[in-house]
Formats: C-alpha cells, structure tokens, sequence
C-alpha cells in the first residue's frame, strides 16, 4: 500500500523546551513530492496552420527547459513542451519509437531514455539528433503539412545571448535544408520580453534557465559591450538543491530527481530581505513549524492491527497463568529430583554399611554390581550427594547456609614411589582440584584488594576535594573532556567501518588479508608451511584489532558511559557553573540539537516510521538557494552578483550620466527565475546601496517573466521592422549558412 499523506499529532514547542516536549502540536502541513510530469494524450492544435498564411511565421522559444511554439498572430504559444526526447527499440513491435516533451515520462522506460537537447546548464545545443526530433514534433503539432516545399512559413526562433557561430549556423542549415524554410530569424528571448512590455531605455535584468544576463539598452538597441552573463540559473539552482539535499540526507530511502528539485525551488524558496540575520534565526524553535516545509516521498508504512485493552489484559493473563504454571512445575520436578537424590544417597550409604567386615573379594562383587572402581569412589560420590542434596535444600526449602570446608589433598605429600598406578591416577586429579581451590582463593582475594583500592582512592579522592575543590573541579573537567574525546573517536571509528573506503575499514582489510599469509604480498603454497599462530599470547590481539580497530585493552574494557555519568554526577553535586543542561544526555537530547531542527524540523523523530523516513524538511535550503542570483560564492561560483554586476555596468560600462539615469529609469525584470517572492524588492534596495543617493531608480517586472519572450518575438514577426531581420533561402544558397542579417533584437548587432 503506497502512502502518500498522514495525520499525526506529536509533543513540541515553539518557545522554550518544556514547551517542545510537552505541550500538544497541530499536525505539520506536508507538499507531496513532485510526480513525473506526464499529461497524457493532448490532440494537437493544428487549426492554425489553415488560418495561416505563406506571410505568417512560426515563432519558436527554443528554450533550454520548455519549447514554445505557436503562430505569429497568436497571443500566446499554442504548445509548449520539454526539450527532450526519449529513443528506444520496443522489441514487442520491432519498431523503434520516440517519445518527445512530456511523452517521454510516460513511464519508467521512456524515462530511462530521455535525453536533452542542450548541454547540460547551457542554452547551447549539443544533440542535433534531438533537436531535430523536437522541430518535428514541433511543426506536426501545429499543423503543417508535410509536402515536398517543407513547412512553407518563415520561422523565428529565439537564441541565447552571443550564441555560438557554430550552433547558429548549424541551425540555420537544418532549417533550410531539412525543413525548406523561405525564411528564418533569430533574436534574443530578453530583447523581445522588454519590447514586448514597451521598453525602450532600461537594463534588462533576464534571470533564465541556464543563466543570467544584464543588458543595458539605449533608444530600443542593446549596448552588447557592456552585456554581462551570470552562469547561474533556474537549472543551477535546482541542481544545487539536489546535492544539497544528497549531502543532507545521505541515506535517503528514496530517489530524488531533476523534477523533483525544480518544483521544489519553484513552490518553496524565496527571496531573504535580510540574507545574514535570518539564516542565523532560521532554526530557532519558534516559529519554525511555518518555515520548515515537509515534502513527503512515497512509502509503504507497515499495517499493524491495534489490539483492544481487553484482548491485551487477555493475553498478558495468560502469560502470567503459563509462568505460574510452569514455575510449578519446574519446582515439583526440583523437589522429585531431590527425593530421588536423598534415596540414592540412603542406598549408598547401606552400601558402605554393607561393606564393613566383608571379604576383599566380596566387596569387590558388590562395588561393580554398582558400576564403583573402589572404596574411594564411592565415598566421593556420597560426599558429593551430600553437597548436592544441601544446596538443593538451602534453595529450595530455606535451609542453613552452607559453609565452604576447605578440601584437603592427602596424595600430594605421598612420594609416587609408594603409590600405584590409581593411586597417581588420584593423585593427578588432587593436584588439579588443588589448583582450581587456590586460584579460587587468589580471585577472591584479588577482588578484596579490589574494593580496598576503590574505597582507598575515594578516600583520597574526597580529602583531595575538601583541602581544594578548584583544582579537584579542573581534574574532573578534565576527565570528563577525555571521556568525550573517547566516545567521539569511538563512534567515529564505528561509523568508518561501515565505510569501505575509509581508512579505518581499509587497514582492516589489510590485517585480515596479512593472516592469511604469513609474508604479505606473496602467494601461500601448498603444504610446507608451519601453522604456528596462536602459540604467541599477543596473537590473539589481531582479533581484537579486527573488530574493534586499534584500541588499546583499557579503553575496550571501558564502560565510557557510566565513567561519564559518574564525573557528571560530581560535577552536578559540586560544580555550581555545571548544571542538567551541560551534560552529554541534555546535549543529545533532540530539544537541545540544532542538527535535529536543520533534519527533522520541531517535532521528534521516530526511526522505525516509513512515513517519517521518506520525508525532507527544507528549512535553510528555502532561502539558500535562490540567494546564489545575489551571493553567487554560496554555491563556490567565482563570480559577482547581480548587484555588483548592475552596478559595474551603471558605473564603468555607460560614459554618458544621461545614459545611466535613463538605464537607471527602467530596470526591467523576466525570465523564470525571477518570479521567487520579494526578488524585485531585493534588488532595488541593494541597488539603492551601492549607487549614489541622487540616482533614480524605477523596477518593473515583465507582464508574464515566462511568456512575454515568445509574445515579443510574435508581434515583432508580425511588424514592418521583422522584414530587415530574415534571411531568405536565396540568401543562404548565396553567401552560405554563416550568413546573418542585423537587427536590434539579435546577437549580430554585437559584431
């Protein structure tokens, strides 16, 4: 069962911790994310091709993230789809197919296929294969009837900023010798926004896909000298939340994508008013359920069936009623068994009775009808009863505590000359028990030693801190930063050798690849070698090293945590600068972490929830990654902001003071990455500091930032300037496909 949303209610705050752990939340709001953007069968529009005639143009947005394309007596783009396509044999019916824009995300083998038209982050094209594919579908689309003249309408196509010569001719050949177009023209997206909203005197402020781009225009002609790029953009920034998304949840259960990522740029971040101060109070517990945004993945969350309290105190019953029953039965079989002992111990003791003044002969025939060697064998094992049978009582029944008789080892002062072949049988097996007996002894001992040395060190530890308690304090200050230091370096390790490429898990590898040969690096022949290992107490060591690493005995035999516990339990009794919320278990606490508020937001965490697993939290990220557009080194660009960049261009790239408040007058605003929220806000108060106060300054953003490009080069095809700007199919068979006609909307005026 795929799960997409739930509803759950958890304990935290917005003020302070009591608050966090305690008080009652309202369920956060959760954005599902994006699903792969397939629509399914659309018919085409193809009607306009029949309103259509041979003076009417096709006008393309050939955008690097969506292809517009409609006619030039349109008011907006009749299709609109991504510029990619996915290619592939479908062996069912031997045919290869081809799946373009949204149709490539039909499912997930179409998806697996999908390329790109452009190089990646770039407006350039780098598969022509591709782009062709896209022209196809682009003129089916609209209508126009595969004849042998071609489409038999001019074309306009949009082109980047100072496009390569080697990408616009290329384009312009496949246009005339694949598609037999009469005429072509290209011009910049950013040039016919800004005519198309009427301007005439500003600085066009193009914030697209694959970049940004300031260019100042004067009396409706761009100053291409002074045009400045930016190489950041709406790809740029949904590539930079990905990997920070990556590093931020390394092991994420589920997979994220380019689509993903630019809706969430698109829907979540914003533009900071105050970058600096609100990035340090970003993750502050209050207020911080409306700035943390949950995206939530699918996921399979496991069904368990809650079971009534009557079904429960059922069930716990009979657990109780089985333990009784057989805490019963284990006592009766304990009490059987001590009777049967008590009657065995009752018949040997007839045995030994009968045994007295009786024939060596005799009393050998009675002992192996018992299965006994000797009279000595049966005395031990009457001793040994007796024991037994004590014990059994003592635990069973209550009985006295039994004190332990020191044995005794008569053989052992007997020369072996005297004895006979049992008699040193006997005597073995005396030295051995006497063996066991005093090392027994010398453990207790020991551990009385033990306990002398721990109440001692005490002692000295207390008189220490009443003669001076600062230098006491210092030691357990001390101590306590050494304990840390230890559990860091240990988890540490743990989390190293769970990575193979870490050199904590490759010197493992190598231990483990030098035991199995006694010279390293070279081949272990058959028979010959002498297996000696363990012979040498200090070999056993390598077991230790390889699972734990290289740590000395001390610190494995280290209980870390209860050493800690126990210096911050002094320090919680005698140092006044050291309270609750000093120790480790506060730090660790997820009220306490700021790593919690940057992963899991202001509620807890609950690891086994498939549901809370598959979730992302963007909080930092939100405003992060639009800021690069201003702070372009967040991201490790070595470029200057758009800041920066406008005013360089106001004050070095226009010589003329008059230019620069005519610039200054407009300040004009498209492309797509310019629609996150307060962005024009942003910009004209940072402009304002950076530029002398006397300076007017006028914003405006673009009607539509996403359609007025494709909408200003529709009305420009449809003007009288349009018919200096085409290049006709008699002027490519001419002067060949590097051939172009200047304009005020193109890139050649630059040239």
């Amino acid at each position: 069962m795929t799960i997409t949303s739930a509803r759950y209610i958890d304990t935290a705050s917005t003020t302070n911790l009591s608050d966090i752990r305690f008080s009652p939340k309202p369920p956060p709001h959760v954005w599902s994310a994006a699903e792969p953007p397939f629509k399914g069968y659309q018919s085409p529009p193809t009607e306009g091709y029949g309103q259509s005639s041979r003076n009417t143009a096709i006008v393309i947005d050939n955008g690097a993230s969506l292809l517009r394309a409609g006619w030039s007596f349109d008011k907006s783009p009749r299709i609109a789809f991504p510029a990619t396509v996915a290619r592939y044999r479908d062996r069912k019916i031997n045919r290869t197919v081809s799946y373009v824009g949204y149709n490539a995300y039909a499912d997930a083998t179409t998806r697996g296929q999908i390329r790109n038209a452009f190089e990646p982050g770039s407006s350039v094209v780098g598969n022509w294969d591709v782009m062709e594919g896209l022209l196809d579908y682009t003129f089916v689309s609209l209508g126009v009837a595969a004849q042998d003249e071609g489409v038999g309408r001019p074309i306009v196509m949009t082109e980047p900023v100072a496009n390569l010569g080697y990408s616009r001719k290329t384009m312009t050949e496949l246009l005339f010798e694949c598609y037999s177009a009469p005429s072509i023209a290209y011009g910049i997206d950013a040039l016919f926004s800004y005519t198309f909203n009427n301007g005439r005197n500003g600085l066009i402020v193009s914030s697209s896909h694959t970049a940004t781009h300031l260019i100042p225009v004067l009396d409706s002609k761009p100053v291409m000298s002074s045009a400045t790029r930016l190489n950041w953009g709406g790809y740029h920034a949904a590539d930079y939340l990905l990997k920070l998304l990556k590093l931020k949840y390394p092991t994420f259960p589920g997979k994220f994508t380019e689509y993903q990522t630019e809706e969430m740029v698109r829907d979540h971040c914003y533009i900071s008013h105050d970058y600096n101060r609100e990035m340090s109070c970003l993750l502050d517990w209050s207020g911080l359920e409306d700035r943390d945004h949950v995206i939530q993945y699918p996921f399979t969350e496991q069904i368990i069936v809650e079971k009534s309290e009557e079904e429960l105190a059922r069930i716990a019953e009979r657990k109780r009623e089985g333990g009784r029953r057989l805490q019963e039965q284990a006592a009766k079989m304990r009490l059987e068994k001590l009777v049967r002992k008590e009657q065995t111990l009752d018949y040997y003791k007839n045995l030994q009775q009968q045994l007295v003044n009786q024939t060596k002969k005799e009393i050998k025939r009675l002992l192996d009808e018992d299965e006994f060697k000797d009279e000595a064998q049966l005395e031990k094992t009457i001793q040994e009863l007796e024991k037994s049978i004590r014990k059994a009582r003592n635990k069973d029944v209550g009985g006295p505590e039994i004190e332990e008789v020191e044995p005794t080892f008569p053989l052992l002062d007997i020369p072996d000359e005297t004895l006979d072949e049992a008699g040193l049988k006997e005597k073995r097996h005396q030295r051995l028990m006497k063996s066991g007996y005093e090392a027994r002894a010398r453990a207790k001992v020991e551990k009385e030693l033990e306990r002398s040395r721990i109440a001692e060190e005490e002692r000295l530890d207390n008189e220490h801190r009443e003669a001076d308690l600062q230098s006491w304090l210092e030691e357990r200050r001390a101590a306590r930063q050494t304990l840390l230091q230890k559990i860091k370096e240990r988890d540490r390790l743990k989390a190293d050798l769970g990575n193979r490429k870490s050199l904590a898990s490759q010197m493992r590898m190598k231990t483990l690849a030098n035991l199995a040969s006694d010279q390293p690096g070279k081949k272990r022949r058959r028979g010959g070698d002498d297996d000696n290992f363990g012979a040498n107490d200090d070999d056993w060591g390598v077991y230790r090293t390889v699972a734990m690493g290289d740590q000395s005995d001390d610190e494995e035999e280290e209980d870390l945590g209860a050493g800690l516990k126990g210096v911050e339990a002094q320090l919680l009794k005698y140092d006044p600068t050291f309270n609750e919320n000093n120790t480790l278990e506060a730090q660790s606490d997820w009220t306490q972490s700021l790593m919690h508020a940057f992963l899991r937001g202001p509620r807890p965490f609950d690891p086994e929830s498939q549901q809370e697993a598959h979730q992302v939290h963007l909080n930092v990220e939100r405003i992060r990654v639009p800021e690069v557009v201003f702070q372009p080194s967040i991201a490790g660009l070595d470029q200057a902001g758009i800041v920066d960049i406008a005013a360089d261009i106001i004050n070095h790239g226009l010589a003329k003071t008059q230019d620069r408040i005519s610039v200054l007058g407009d300040v004009f605003l498209t492309g797509g990455n310019t629609m996150f929220t307060d962005f024009d806000e942003r910009l004209q108060r940072e402009l304002r500091a950076v530029l002398p106060v006397e300076a007017p300054i006028n914003l405006r953003k673009a009607r539509n930032p996403l359609l007025d490009a494709w909408r200003g080069a529709a009305q420009w095809a449809d003007s009288s300037e349009s018919s200096q700007g085409f290049i006709t199919r008699g002027d490519y068979q001419e002067k060949g496909y590097e051939y172009m006609k200047e304009h005020n909307l193109g890139n050649a005026i630059a040239f």
